[in-house]
């Protein structure tokens, strides 16, 4: 890890816990070696971080290209390997540079739904996902996250000590024969899969 990297990564586990009691929950599932694509639902500015500290490893993070212009933080997400997205044309570049890190053994982020919650539901799974898996083949650990929406919601203000709780599934491994189907009918599918498999997955933590 980066300098930047690595403090970032150990000041958000230190915050995540102390102001949000976060937990893990069958963190064996995790993969921290090679590449490999973490799929997750998108409930808050929270859950990229707290995807990074949920795993040993670095990991790589899409992002909509205006938060590079924040103060302050907008100069520091390219050390924390945040790829911006141009979210006003079909901005292919991010995608593929994305592909090409996972090729390499590279770990990634990537939330199917493509932007955050509202109500706190699952949203729709979006094609880009399917996409990255069709080029790469690379393992998708599907993951869901629990509380960030009321802790962080979308428009609104945190609110701290609100328990966070990442649920991790089991790896999904997909082959040349899952790959049925043209272009985006294919992504589509294969997102929609994925979304399958996060949407059942369910907060242990609370039973």
């Amino acid at each position: 890890m980066g300098a930047i990297y690595q403090l970032h990564y150990h000041l958000s586990r230190y915050l995540a816990r102390t102001l949000f009691d976060f937990q893990v929950i069958n963190s064996e599932r995790l993969i921290e070696e090679g590449g490999v694509i973490f799929a997750m639902n998108h409930e808050s500015y929270l859950d990229p971080p707290l995807a990074g500290i949920a795993c040993k490893r670095e990991l790589h993070y899409l992002a909509r290209k205006t938060l590079m212009d924040w103060p302050v933080l907008g100069s520091i997400f390219p050390h924390l390997n945040v790829i911006p997205v141009d979210q006003e044309r079909a901005d292919m570049s991010a995608l593929k540079t994305l592909i090409k890190l996972v090729r390499s053994g590279e770990g990634t982020v990537i939330f199917p739904e493509g932007s955050r919650t509202l109500d706190g539901k699952l949203q729709p799974a979006q094609p880009g996902l399917g996409l990255v898996i069709a080029k790469t083949l690379a393992p998708v650990v599907p993951m869901r996250i629990f509380g960030a929406h009321k802790a962080f919601p979308r428009g609104g203000k945190p609110r701290f000590f609100t328990p966070i709780t990442l649920v991790i599934g089991e790896p999904m491994r997909f082959t040349k024969a899952d790959l049925v189907g043209d272009g985006r009918e294919l992504y589509q599918s294969l997102s929609e899969r994925v979304m399958e498999r996060i949407a059942g997955l369910r907060n242990e933590r609370s039973l």
